[in-house]
């Protein structure tokens, strides 16, 4: 590190050290500063302090690093914030019931508050809806510091574009879009991100920058549900979608090529065009029909699953009752282990209404996460041939594809990862 790099070095405050603000953390650490991670998930302290890291895309070897190089350490204590330079908040945003739920953000800007001084900057990047960060955030920073925005302390919005397991665009590589609440605000948040990623790109106004990620994941909600509902009618049609879509990805302008697949899942695809539509609805009483329709055809996906491979048990004269399937992958996203949202949990629920026996293997989603109904198989020892039907939810690397297309089972295959006689794709 050098000499100009210790004097820049500041104390830093993630809070949230999920696979946003672990990923955060490091390269914080990395660039120098002084981190502390905050995390009110006890099990999530002790595991990151003891220097296993349950993000994919941070290895346990960076994350000891970090703890020993005496820049990083994690606490569930907000006390452990005081004197920070900068804080940033990447808690999570869900849906509760089809509304959106602040409350992370609100419990965030509440409990850092106090510890907030003079010349201190303060930077959301919690996906939420327009207007979030200077209505919400801003009045509870000013209410328990006794300070004032933009005079005293500084604050701005900086959505995540985090891909999990994608090698190429990690944090550092994807550029970051940039607000502040004025001015001033602007130069210090792009100061500090700018000594974290390659690119940063700045916008008037956080309004901006919180539309900006809502329109990332609309748009990719959209067109995943363009391409499951062709899916569906393909196959209806007796058309390899498939291959269409490949033919279509040729075109060199004016095509995106998106896939189909049985849901969507994780925090962005399921949520972030919610809040989009919800605050639509709010502030101007309309509907976003596009997000609507989106959210109706990619919440069906899992039934459509099910409906084809309760076809295929019939094809072979059995039936779901009694049957016993195995699930590969049930996380929603392939080489990662985040459930969150993910279109298996709704077809395990599908399936045992229907007195299915259900078993699955994923060797990255944590055990404390784990469907508490479903028996867990491990890829390594996994007997294709004990079960009826197997439905390929994730295609995760680890899984032995080939000894799978050899078995001769009926399999669904939702992901177009396998290929030969009794695999049936979506």
């Amino acid at each position: 590190m050098t000499e100009e790099n210790r004097r820049e070095a500041k104390k830093v405050v993630v809070i949230g050290q999920g696979y946003v603000g672990l990923p955060v953390a490091m390269r914080s650490v990395a660039i120098g500063h002084h981190v502390v991670g905050l995390d009110l998930d006890p099990r999530r302290v002790a595991s990151l302090g003891a220097g296993s890291s349950h993000v994919d895309d941070i290895s346990d070897d960076e994350l000891r690093a970090a703890l020993d190089s005496g820049h990083y350490r994690v606490s569930s204590d907000y006390a452990d914030a005081a004197g920070f330079d900068v804080a940033v908040i990447t808690v999570p945003t869900p849906l509760r019931e089809t509304l959106p739920d602040l409350s992370f953000i609100e419990s965030a800007a509440e409990s850092l508050a106090p510890h907030l001084t003079r010349g201190a900057l303060v930077v959301l990047e919690s996906t939420t809806y327009p207007g979030t960060t200077q209505e919400l955030l801003i009045p509870l920073l000013e209410e328990g510091s006794g300070l004032t925005a933009g005079a005293d302390f500084f604050a701005g919005y900086s959505p995540e574009r985090i891909d999990p397991g994608n090698p190429t665009w990690g944090l550092k590589e994807t550029p970051k879009i940039v607000s502040g609440i004025d001015q001033e605000s602007l130069t210090k948040v792009s100061d500090f991100y700018s000594a974290i990623v390659d690119t940063i790109v700045p916008v008037s106004s956080p309004k901006e920058a919180e539309m900006a990620k809502l329109l990332e994941n609309t748009f990719r909600h959209v067109n995943i549900a363009l391409v499951n509902e062709l899916a569906v009618f393909a196959h209806a049609l007796g058309v390899n979608v498939w291959e269409s879509i490949d033919a279509a990805a040729t075109k060199p302008f004016g095509f995106m090529k998106f896939t189909p697949g049985p849901g969507v899942g994780g925090h962005c695809l399921p949520v972030d065009p919610s809040y989009l539509s919800w605050q639509v609805r709010r502030k101007l009483g309309k509907s976003f029909r596009f997000v609507e329709l989106a959210n109706d055809v990619n919440d069906h996906m899992p039934e459509y699953v099910l409906q084809r491979v309760s076809r295929r048990l019939n094809e072979e004269g059995s039936a779901l009752n009694g049957a016993r399937v195995l699930l590969l992958g049930l996380a929603y996203k392939k080489n990662t282990g985040d459930i969150r949202e993910s279109p298996a949990l709704p077809l395990i629920e599908l399936l045992q209404d229907q007195s299915a026996v259900v078993h699955a293997v994923d060797s990255h989603v944590e055990e404390h996460h784990w469907p508490r109904t479903v028996e867990r198989i491990a890829a390594a020892s996994v007997d294709f041939h004990a079960y009826d039907v197997i439905v390929l939810i994730t295609d995760h690397d680890d899984v032995d594809y080939e000894v799978l297309e050899a078995s001769g089972v009926p399999v669904f295959d939702t992901r177009n990862r396998l290929s030969g006689e009794g695999i049936e794709r979506l």
